[in-house]
């Protein structure tokens, strides 16, 4: 059987390692740019899945599950690629604001013991000890996450591709998909039907194809008459060079208060000296378009990050960046199914803000979904 994966960010990428580990599938992965653009290139990587306050359901099962994976994954892809993946060990602290409950905190707590899961519920003379660097005064307490990790989208999704190549991925970098069209069967049968995708490079054919485009999905599909709306929200963030780690250097799990991430980068490779702060959530207008990134927006990410940690003043922003986040219209995020109407034509896409976080186990629903075919 042949699999082709249109989109190498880091869902595709993620799809095509799965999927090599299947014996006798040929995998075939193709994207107009090289891996890790668009929105992976621009994600902070934080995965909050246990301290996430989804507690059943798909919503917490792929959450659970990729988390699990991670810890799996991370060792066999620096082994397999060589390659030195930064990976937050040190979990997420979740500062409380005062209007912020602690008791549902608490509840959240006793409900992810019970499933195997840890939280603490700080209060505020837990959190100075442990965090120096915070401004006390703006906070309640925090929540700590000590299983929930960060890291760098970038790196991880190059060393997947290096494993799925090594397990006889093909990839095809800087090839535009133009169209898809279905090869009917002789029989008649729709799940004997091939798949004839028109690139700007050669007609690829293919038993079934996934698509992992990102923004990118929303014209694919209607060029199939299956439109699937998937919008982009923009996202700006901050790099910081401070010069050494905030707080305790031996203690420097990934920050996030009111929506405002402060990330330390480059965690478990070098010494702490930067970081990266984000993101701004801004939606497109109402026919679906991206609004030029809001300055004043991102001024705002960046104050309230200095009023929690007030060194970061004393740093040197080196760059800020921006993304596009893909966020479906009207349904929640992610799309992982078949498109209506194809039995061999499957989506992996629309993960909003939690692409990084859902990669994993996208990928294991899309493997289980081949493999039961």
């Amino acid at each position: 059987m042949h699999v082709v994966v249109i989109g190498c960010g880091i869902v595709g990428a993620a799809i095509a390692y799965e999927l090599s580990q299947i014996k006798g599938l040929q995998v075939t992965v193709i994207d107009q740019k090289p891996p890790a653009q668009a929105s992976t290139g621009a994600a902070l990587g934080v995965l909050m899945g246990i301290i996430s306050h989804k507690l059943k359901g798909k919503a917490w099962r792929i959450r659970q599950t990729s988390i699990a994976t991670y810890e799996e994954w991370i060792p066999k892809l620096e082994a397999v690629s060589g390659r030195k993946i930064p990976f937050n060990r040190q979990g997420i602290l979740s500062l409380c604001l005062a209007e912020d409950d602690l008791t549902g905190w608490e509840n959240l707590a006793a409900t992810r013991l019970a499933q195997g899961w840890q939280l603490e519920v700080w209060d505020k003379s837990q959190l100075q000890q442990a965090c120096p660097q915070i401004n006390i005064e703006k906070f309640v307490g925090a929540v700590y996450s000590p299983q929930d990790r960060q890291l760098d989208p970038i790196t991880l999704t190059l060393a997947l591709v290096d494993a799925a190549i090594v397990n006889g991925v093909s990839f095809k970098f800087g090839v535009e998909v133009l169209g898809i069209n279905l090869i009917p069967s002789f029989s008649g049968d729709s799940e004997g039907e091939k798949i004839e995708i028109e690139t700007s490079n050669a007609k690829i054919t293919a038993d079934k194809t996934i698509i992992a485009a990102g923004l990118g999905s929303t014209p694919l599909t209607e060029q199939l008459q299956q439109k699937v709306d998937i919008r982009p929200v923009l996202g700006q963030a901050i790099h910081f060079h401070v010069g050494h780690a905030l707080g305790n250097p031996e203690f420097q799990p990934a920050l996030t208060g009111n929506d405002v991430h402060i990330v330390p980068c480059g965690a478990g490779i070098v010494p702490t000296t930067d970081y990266w702060v984000g993101a701004t959530v801004e939606f497109p207008n109402k026919v679906g378009n991206p609004l030029p990134p809001d300055a004043e927006l991102l001024e705002t990410v960046k104050q309230q990050a200095i009023s929690y940690c007030p060194e970061l003043a004393q740093g040197t922003i080196t760059r800020t960046w921006l993304g596009l986040r893909p966020r479906p219209e009207n349904r929640p995020a992610p799309i992982i199914e078949k498109l209506p109407g194809f039995s061999n034509i499957l989506l992996a896409t629309g993960h909003y803000r939690n692409g990084v976080l859902l990669a994993p186990a996208t990928a294991i629903a899309i493997r289980e979904m081949i493999v039961s075919n």
